[in-house]
């Protein structure tokens, strides 16, 4: 397995899954399993620490790419999550633009007392819009709470400006993680950031709109 990081969140990528992800995931945020790939195109499966698996990452599809493109030195590759598809362009300075798809926002509604932003981006979030220093406290009451019966990424995040905004984020079976590419997505769509810098722990990741469909651009590396 390779170690990579995407803004200190960090997957092991596996072409053969272990046979148990929770005991080889170790300190990772989790393991992108490439189940077939070909030139310019990946099939793969993303698992969190407690060994369920994530519809969707930003940061663990960014990975993939950056892998699949120093294996085969193409440039623009397509990575499949399911039914989602995220089409990537490898970018100097180890950055990655992604075409993430389109993206689904609610209104905000009050859930354990907090006011809430419903967002997909393949898979689900809440954004709160607060002091990200309440983050623990919010992600452990929002994560399994009944609105949302598969579990939920929650995010907190305090808008600086017209396109700038500093986030924290609890991620679903994995808890509070440096960074998170479709947090980032989440947090400009419910904040209203077009196109919009989303500061987080581990960096900044860029996020633009074009109608509902998101760009997001940031690193990944391998450590």
């Amino acid at each position: 397995m390779e170690r990579w990081s995407a803004l200190g969140n960090v997957y092991l990528v596996a072409e053969q899954l272990p046979d148990d992800v929770t005991a080889s995931v170790g300190d990772a945020d989790g393991i992108v399993e490439v189940i077939e790939h070909g030139e310019d195109w990946a099939d793969v499966r993303i698992w969190n620490p407690d060994g369920s698996q994530a519809e969707m990452s930003g940061n663990g599809t960014r990975i993939a790419a950056r892998w699949l493109s120093a294996r085969t030195g193409r440039e623009r590759v397509t990575i499949r999550v399911g039914p989602r598809e995220v089409r990537a362009r490898i970018m100097p300075r180890e950055l990655v633009e992604q075409d993430l798809g389109a993206v689904e926002i609610s209104e905000p509604e009050q859930i354990a007392g907090f006011t809430v932003t419903r967002v997909s981006v393949g898979n689900p979030h809440a954004v709160v819009e607060g002091d990200p220093d309440d983050l623990p406290s919010i992600g452990q009451a929002l994560e399994t709470h009944d609105a949302f019966p598969e579990r939920t990424n929650v995010q907190v995040a305090r808008k600086n400006g017209p396109n700038d905004a500093t986030a924290r984020v609890w991620e679903r079976g994995v808890g509070e993680t440096a960074s998170s590419g479709t947090s980032a997505v989440a947090v400009a769509a419910a904040l209203g950031l077009n196109p919009g810098t989303i500061r987080f722990p581990g960096g900044e990741l860029l996020v633009r709109f074009e109608g509902a469909r998101a760009f997001l651009t940031g690193p990944a590396e391998r450590v």
